[in-house]
């Protein structure tokens, strides 16, 4: 039986997608990560050959969506952060 995947996050290089797969992994979602064939091989990192795909199975897509949201949000809060002063 195969499972629906579906797309949860693009990233413009595979550094960042990896961050994200291991983010959801480290919650329980099991992810994988998808390139086009030729930016993977020529080692392209920018343009449309340079993205990557993070994907879940399609039942835990809006636990992993959530997660995401809470995760780049806690980023930028950290960005905002005046405790610094």
């Amino acid at each position: 039986m195969t499972q629906d995947l579906v797309v949860v996050f693009t990233s413009a290089g595979p550094g960042y997608a990896d961050i994200i797969k291991g983010t959801l992994e480290a919650a329980g979602i099991p992810a994988t990560t998808s390139r086009e064939g030729a930016g993977a091989a020529y080692g392209f990192t920018v343009g449309t050959l340079g993205l990557v795909d993070v994907l879940v199975a399609a039942d835990r897509a809006a636990e992993a969506r959530a997660l995401l949201t809470e995760f780049q949000s806690d980023d930028t809060d950290a960005e905002n952060d005046d405790d610094l002063d």
